[in-house]
C-alpha cells in the first residue's frame, strides 16, 4: 500500500505534464490548467497522508522499489526515504506547488501556450518530489538535474524575447557549473564508501568507521559547491535575479517552493557527514553571511518589484546557509518553512500588481494601489511585516533563531547578519511604500483599467498571507515542535535551543530595534518626503555601484566570458582556417593531379613529352647526387 501511495505521490505531476504536452491544446485551456493543478494537489493529498503517518508513528517509510546498479562492491538501489525531513519538505513543495497552480490558471489565461506552462510546471514538481523522496544521493542528482532542465524551459518560457533566452541559459550555465562539483562530491562518497545510500553512508560514520578525513573534507566541499549553484550563494548567485524573465508563477515556485531550497535539503540530509567536517562548516557560515550581505544591499535600490524580491531571497537564503554553517540545521529548516509562506506570497502578490498595471514591474510607475487592491495590499504587507522580521509573523521567530545561534557561536557573523536584515526591512518596506502608498505615478490608462485580481489570484495570496502569520508556531519557543520532529534525522539534534533569558530577550530586542530602524528610515523618506528614485542615467556614486550589482555580471564577462569567446575566435578564425585550407589545398592537388593523369591517360602528344623530359630530368639529377 504504502508503496503505492509513494508512487502515486511522484508520478502524479507526471502524469499531468505527459496529458498537458500532448493533448493540452486539444483539451482547452481551462481543462489543461484544472488537470495540472488536479495533479499537484493529489500529491499533496498522499504526502499529507503519509506526513500524518510518520507523526503517528515516529518511523519512516522505506521502500525499496529494484536494484538499480552494481559494480563490484559498489551497489545502488532505487528506492524512496520516506522520513520527517524529506515530508517536511514535500509538505510545501506540494502545498505551495498546488496554491501556485491554482494562481496560475488565471494569471497565464491569456497565454497562447498555456497548457505548455503547466505541463513545465507539473515536470518541475515532479523532479522536485524526486530530488525529495529519493533514498540516496543519484537519485537526488536525477531530481536535481531535472530541476534545473524545468528552470531553463520556465525561465525562457517566453522566447520570443531574446533577453529571457538568455536569462534562462545563464541559469542553465551557472547551476552546472555548480551541479559539476556536486557530482565530484558524489564520486567521492561512492569511493569512500563503497555506497551513496543516506543510511548506509549515516551508519559506518556512525559506527566510527576510518575515513580519510581529507578525503571526507573534500567531498562536503564540494557537495558544498553544488548548493551555491543550485542555491545562489556566491560566487554563483547572479542567475538568480535574472530568473525573473520567467512569468511571476515561475518566480514563485522557483523562489519559494522548489529549486532554491534543493541546497539547503541535501546539506541538511548529509548533515552526518557536515558535521565531521567542521572546517567546510566554517567555510559554508561566511559564505552564507557574506552572501546575505551583498545580496541585501544591492537589494537597497532596485527599482523592478520582481529584482527587489529575487535578491531579497538570495539574501534570505545566506542567512539559511548560516545557519547550516553554524551546524543550526533544524533552525535553517525553519527559516525554509516561513520563507516559503511569505515569499511565496510575496512573488504573487507582486505578480497581481503586474497583472493590474498590464506587465509593469518598475515601482517608479506604481503607487496608490492600495486603494484599489485591497486584498493584494493587506497580504502583501503581512508577508512584508513577515520577511523583515517583526513579531508575532513568522519570519520573527524563524530570523531571530538564526542570529541567536550565531550571536552564541560567532559575534562577527551575528553582526554582518543584523546589518542584512535591517537593509531587509528598509528594502522591503521602500518596495511597500513605493507600490502601495501615495499618488498613482503611472499612465492615465492604467490608471483608467486598476482593478483587484480575479478570485483564483486572490485566494493563494489570502491562505499564504495567513501561513506567514502563523508559521512562527511550528517552533514557537518553549514547545519548539520542528526541533523535536526532527531529531530522528539529525546526528546531532536539539543543539539551539535557546533559553529565554535575558540575552535573548536582549537579542530578540535589538532584531525589533533593527527591523524599526529600517522601517522608520524607508518611511521617512518615501511617505514623509515622498521621494520617488532617480532615473537609471541620474543615478550615481555608491549608489551606482550598488544599482549595477557591484559590476559582477560585468566582472565575469570581462574575465570568463570575453576569453572564452576570444579562444573561440581564434579557433574558427585562425586555426579552423589553416587546418581548412590545408585539408582543401589537398583536395585541389589531388584534383589537379588527377585531371592532369586524366589528360595522359588519354594520350595526349604533349603529356607523353612532357613525362619523356621529366623522366630524363629524373635520371640526371640521380646520377648528378649519385656522383
Amino acid at each position: 500500500m504504502d508503496t503505492n501511495l509513494a508512487l502515486l505521490l511522484l508520478f502524479a505531476p507526471f502524469a499531468g505534464f505527459l496529458l498537458n504536452i500532448f493533448f493540452g491544446k486539444k483539451l482547452g485551456k481551462g481543462t489543461s490548467g484544472t488537470l495540472g493543478t488536479l495533479a499537484v494537489a493529489t500529491s499533496f493529498v498522499v504526502t499529507l497522508t503519509f506526513f500524518l503517518q510518520v507523526i503517528s508513528t515516529g518511523q519512516p517509510i522505506m521502500i525499496n522499489l529494484c536494484e538499480w546498479l552494481t559494480l563490484a562492491n559498489f551497489k545502488v538501489n532505487f528506492g524512496f526515504q520516506l522520513d520527517q525531513l524529506s515530508l517536511l519538505w514535500l509538505m510545501f513543495v506540494t502545498g505551495i506547488g498546488t496554491l501556485i497552480h491554482i494562481y496560475s490558471i488565471s494569471y497565464m489565461h491569456d497565454d497562447e501556450n498555456l497548457h505548455k506552462f503547466f505541463a513545465y510546471l507539473n515536470l518541475f514538481v515532479f523532479f522536485m518530489i524526486t530530488l525529495v523522496m529519493g533514498s540516496n544521493l543519484l537519485i537526488m542528482f536525477i531530481g536535481w538535474e531535472g530541476v534545473g532542465l524545468c528552470s531553463y524551459l520556465l525561465i525562457g518560457f517566453w522566447y520570443k524575447n531574446q533577453d529571457y533566452n538568455d536569462a534562462a541559459k545563464k541559469a542553465f550555465i551557472m547551476n552546472r557549473i555548480g551541479d559539476l562539483g556536486f557530482l565530484i562530491g558524489i564520486f567521492i562518497i561512492g569511493y569512500l564508501f563503497h555506497s551513496v545510500d543516506y543510511t548506509t553512508i549515516n551508519a559506518a560514520l556512525s559506527s566510527g568507521a576510518q575515513v580519510d578525513m581529507g578525503w571526507l573534507s573534500l567531498a562536503a566541499l564540494c557537495l558544498f559547491i553544488g548548493a551555491c549553484g543550485k542555491s545562489a550563494q556566491i560566487p554563483l548567485y547572479t542567475w538568480l535575479p535574472d530568473a525573473m524573465a520567467g512569468p511571476t508563477p515561475v518566480s514563485a515556485l522557483i523562489h519559494a517552493a522548489t529549486m532554491v531550497t534543493a541546497g539547503i535539503f541535501m546539506i541538511t540530509r548529509m548533515n552526518f557527514l557536515f558535521n565531521l567536517t567542521p572546517d567546510v562548516q566554517n567555510i559554508i557560515a561566511i559564505v552564507g553571511a557574506v552572501t546575505s550581505l551583498v545580496a541585501a544591499a544591492i537589494g537597497l535600490v532596485q527599482n523592478d518589484i520582481k529584482k527587489v524580491l529575487a535578491y531579497s531571497t538570495v539574501s534570505q537564503l545566506g542567512l539559511m546557509f548560516l545557519a547550516l554553517g553554524l551546524g543550526a540545521y533544524e533552525i535553517a529548516v525553519f527559516h525554509v518553512i516561513t520563507h516559503a509562506f511569505f515569499k511565496a506570497c510575496l512573488f504573487l502578490g507582486s505578480g497581481s500588481v503586474i497583472h493590474a498595471l498590464h506587465g509593469e514591474q518598475d515601482m517608479r510607475n506604481m503607487g496608490g494601489l492600495r486603494k484599489v487592491m485591497k486584498i493584494t495590499f493587506i497580504t502583501f504587507l503581512i508577508s512584508t511585516l513577515a520577511i523583515s522580521g517583526l513579531p508575532p509573523f513568522s519570519g520573527f521567530f524563524s530570523k531571530d533563531e538564526i542570529l541567536m545561534t550565531a550571536f552564541h557561536q560567532n559575534k562577527a557573523l551575528w553582526v554582518i547578519a543584523s546589518l542584512a536584515s535591517l537593509m531587509t526591512a528598509f528594502y522591503m518596506f521602500r518596495l511597500l511604500y513605493l507600490t502601495f502608498y501615495k499618488g498613482f505615478r503611472g499612465t492615465e490608462e492604467q490608471k483608467h483599467h486598476l482593478h483587484e485580481s480575479p478570485a483564483l489570484i486572490t485566494f493563494p495570496l489570502i491562505v499564504l498571507a495567513i501561513l506567514a502569520l502563523i508559521g512562527g508556531v511550528i517552533n514557537f519557543p518553549g514547545s519548539n515542535w520542528l526541533n523535536h520532529y526532527l531529531a530522528p534525522v539529525l546526528a546531532r539534534p536539539a543543539q539551539h535551543h535557546h533559553h529565554l533569558d535575558g540575552t535573548a530577550y536582549m537579542l530578540m530586542g535589538i532584531a525589533v530595534v533593527g527591523a524599526l530602524i529600517g522601517i522608520g528610515i524607508a518611511y521617512a523618506k518615501y511617505i514623509k518626503q515622498s521621494a520617488v528614485p532617480a532615473q537609471d542615467s541620474e543615478i550615481t556614486g555608491f549608489a551606482k555601484v550598488l544599482y549595477n550589482k557591484f559590476y559582477v555580471d560585468e566582472i565575469y564577462t570581462a574575465i570568463i566570458v570575453n576569453p572564452i569567446y576570444a579562444i573561440g575566435s581564434f579557433f574558427r578564425d585562425v586555426t579552423e582556417a589553416v587546418f581548412s585550407g590545408f585539408i582543401f589545398g589537398l583536395g585541389k592537388v589531388a584534383n589537379i593531379l588527377g585531371g592532369e593523369g586524366r589528360t595522359l591517360q588519354n594520350g595526349s602528344i604533349g603529356f607523353y613529352l612532357f613525362a619523356f623530359v621529366l623522366g630524363i630530368c629524373s635520371i640526371i639529377v640521380y646520377i648528378f647526387l649519385a656522383k
